[in-house]
C-alpha cells in the first residue's frame, strides 16, 4: 500500500525520496526490517495472550531428556510469522503481481490448515489434531491452485534467449544495454550441475507424440501437487525441537531470495547465464519480510523456547518453501537446499517401513533409528537439543552454499 502511496506522491508531485520505492532492493530491506520489529516487539504480547487463553502444548511422553518442562509452552506461535509476514508485504509489495499474489493465498492458506489442526489439539484436547487426510487434502488443494496457476496465468512467463552483453571485469556498465527474447509460456525449469540445465517437463509427454504439448499440465500439475506435499510435511515434520524448523527454514528462504532476484534481475540472469524469469523479482520483498519474521520468532523459539509455532507455522513454511521454489524455476533444487526437510521425511519412512517389514516377517518389529524423525534419534543417543539444531543449522548453511554454487557450477 505504501508503495502506491509513493508511486503517487513521485509521479504527481515529485516529493524528494518517494522514488526509492520503484527499486526492489529499497523495499526488501524495509520489509526485513519491519517484520524483524513486528516478531520480536509485538511477539511477545502474542505470546502473552496466548499464555493467557490457556494456549498450551501437550506433549505426549516420549521418553526423552527435558520433555516434561515443555508441557504448557503456548503454542500457535505461526500466527507471529504470519502476521508478521503479511503486514510488510502489504505495505511495500506490488499486491497486483501474480507471485506475490500466488504466496500470500499460500500463507493464508496453510495458515489455516495448521490453524485448525492447532485448535484441534489444543481446544478440544484431541492430540492427533486434524485427521491426516484432511491435510494431504488441503495440501493437494494448494498444489493445484500453485499448478494451475503456474501452467495458465499469462502473467507467467519466461525469456529463455537472451544475447550475451559484454562485462568488464565482470561489472555492469549502468548504460549497458542487454536484449531479451519475447516473454512465452513455458514449463521448463532449472536442473542443478548441468551445462544445458533446461529441462522442459512437457518433454515427458511430447516424446510420445509432440503434438501432446498441450497437455503437459497433466505432467506439470501433480509434480507442483507432490513439490508442495513433500516440503510442507517435511517442515512439519522438522519442528520437534527448539529452533530448529525455523532457524533451517531461514536459511533456506534467504538463499531462495538470492535465486529469486537474480532471475527477476535482466542483467544478473544474462550475466549468471540463467533464465530469466518477468517480475519474478517482486517475490524479493515476499522473502525478505518472511526471512525477518523467522528470525524474529527464533528470538522467542530458541531454547528454552517461550513458545512453539504448531501447525500453524510450520504447514505455512513448508507450503511457502515449495511455492517459492517452484516460482522461481528452481524445484529441482530442493532436495539440495531443503536436505534437512527431506532427510527428516526420510527418516521417518524408513523407520515405519522397516518397523512393518520385519513385524510382518519376524513377528516383531525393528528399527533403524532409535527414534524418528532425526533429531528425535540424536537426542536418545544424550545429545542435548542446542547442540544438534546447530548442528543442524550448519549443515543446512553448507547446502544453501552448495546451492548456490549451482548458479555456476555446472
Amino acid at each position: 500500500m505504501l508503495y502506491y502511496l509513493f508511486n503517487f506522491l513521485d509521479e504527481n508531485y515529485q516529493v524528494p525520496g518517494a522514488g526509492l520505492f520503484e527499486f526492489i532492493s529499497f523495499r526488501s530491506a524495509m520489509a526485513i526490517i519491519l517484520s524483524l520489529a513486528i516478531s520480536t516487539i509485538y511477539g511477545k504480547k502474542i505470546i502473552n495472550y496466548l499464555q493467557k487463553k490457556q494456549v498450551g502444548e501437550s506433549v505426549r511422553d516420549l521418553g526423552l531428556v527435558g520433555q516434561s518442562e515443555k508441557a504448557g509452552t503456548p503454542t500457535m506461535g505461526g500466527i507471529i510469522i504470519i502476521i508478521a509476514t503479511l503486514i510488510p508485504v502489504l505495505l511495500f509489495a506490488k499486491l497486483e503481481n501474480i507471485y506475490v499474489l500466488l504466496l500470500i493465498i499460500t500463507t493464508l492458506w496453510m495458515g489455516t490448515i495448521g490453524f485448525i489442526d492447532d485448535y484441534i489439539k489444543t481446544f478440544k484436547k484431541d492430540k492427533e489434531g486434524l485427521q491426516g487426510k484432511f491435510k494431504v487434502i488441503g495440501q493437494i488443494g494448494l498444489g493445484l491452485i500453485v499448478g494451475c496457476t503456474m501452467y495458465f496465468h499469462p502473467g507467467i512467463t519466461v525469456k529463455e534467449e537472451t544475447n550475451q552483453a559484454s562485462f568488464k571485469n565482470e561489472l555492469v556498465a549502468q548504460n549497458e544495454q542487454v536484449s531479451v527474447g519475447e516473454e512465452e509460456k513455458s514449463t521448463t525449469t532449472t536442473i542443478p550441475f548441468v551445462k544445458n540445465n533446461e529441462f522442459d517437463y512437457s518433454s515427458l509427454i511430447t516424446w510420445i507424440n509432440p503434438s501432446l504439448a498441450n497437455y503437459a499440465w497433466l505432467i506439470f500439475i501433480p509434480i507442483v501437487i507432490f513439490i508442495v506435499t513433500a516440503v510442507s510435511n517435511g517442515a512439519n515434520l522438522t519442528d520437534g525441537i527448539d529452533g530448529l524448523a525455523a532457524g533451517s527454514s531461514a536459511i533456506i528462504v534467504l538463499t531462495l531470495g538470492i535465486f529469486a532476484w537474480v532471475s527477476g534481475n535482466i542483467i544478473f540472469s544474462d550475466y549468471l547465464n540463467i533464465m530469466y524469469i518477468p517480475r519474478s523479482g517482486e517475490m524479493t520483498i515476499f522473502i525478505t519480510a518472511f526471512a525477518g519474521a523467522l528470525v524474529g520468532f527464533l528470538w522467542y523459539n530458541t531454547y528454552p523456547a517461550q513458545v512453539f509455532m504448531g501447525d500453524t507455522g510450520s504447514l505455512t513454511i513448508g507450503g511457502i518453501i515449495a511455492v517459492i521454489a517452484i516460482a522461481a524455476r528452481k524445484e529441482l533444487l530442493i532436495p539440495i537446499l531443503c536436505g534437512i526437510f527431506l532427510v527428516e521425511n526420510l527418516s521417518v519412512v524408513l523407520q515405519v517401513s522397516w518397523f512393518k517389514i520385519t513385524k510382518r516377517r519376524f513377528g516383531e518389529g525393528r528399527r533403524i533409528f532409535l527414534m524418528s524423525p532425526l533429531h528425535h534419534h540424536y537426542q536418545k543417543k544424550g545429545l542435548h537439543e542446542s547442540k544438534i539444531v546447530v548442528r543442524f543449522w550448519v549443515v543446512g548453511i553448507f547446502l544453501a552454499i552448495v546451492t548456490v554454487v549451482t548458479l555456476k557450477l555446472r
